[in-house]
């Protein structure tokens, strides 16, 4: 029995040191993918839509605002009280726009993320299963791991995707 119990206590710590664990880098691999490339260009392109309507809209306000206080004093209450409310609309629509399209891009962006992210992760388990990983890691979400004990599988992942 404890020739049993020695022989158990011999071969454990040999099976923990033949565990392999890896580690990559989400960061580099996301920037490194065409897919993030095009996501910046296509939020570039909406953003730049969204803020040339953005200011049309402020350039409406202004030269209306312009005009309301140049002629104030000769307005008659009612035409006053109406243009009062119409540059208040106005302004408000812009706001309403302004947070819609703020919205909008990121919900795109978060979307885009996400699939990016699930690729990435998919050819990370493929890299763990191919490789007989008990773990891998994304270095940007541990604060510490041993890079002796780890081995970079960063490469081998933007090869499954390639990169």
């Amino acid at each position: 029995m404890k020739k049993l119990l020695l022989a158990l206590m011999l071969v454990m710590p040999l099976s923990v040191f033949a565990q392999k664990f890896g580690h990559f880098n989400m960061n580099e691999i996301g920037a490194a993918m065409p897919e993030s490339q095009a996501l910046q260009k296509d939020l570039e392109s909406k953003s730049k839509v969204y803020q040339d309507e953005i200011e049309h809209m402020q350039s409406e306000f202004k030269a209306k605002l312009e005009d309301y206080q140049k002629n104030v004093d000769t307005l008659v209450d009612a035409v006053k009280q109406r243009r009062e409310q119409e540059l208040t609309e106005l302004q408000q629509r812009i706001e309403e726009y302004v947070n819609k399209s703020s919205q909008e891009l990121n919900e795109l962006r978060n979307q885009k993320t996400q699939e990016i992210m699930d690729k990435i992760l998919k050819a990370v388990e493929a890299v763990g299963q191919e490789g007989g990983y008990v773990y891998i890691f994304d270095i940007n979400s541990l604060p510490y791991y041993s890079k002796t004990l780890s081995e970079d599988v960063t490469a081998k992942v933007k090869a499954k995707l390639g990169l």
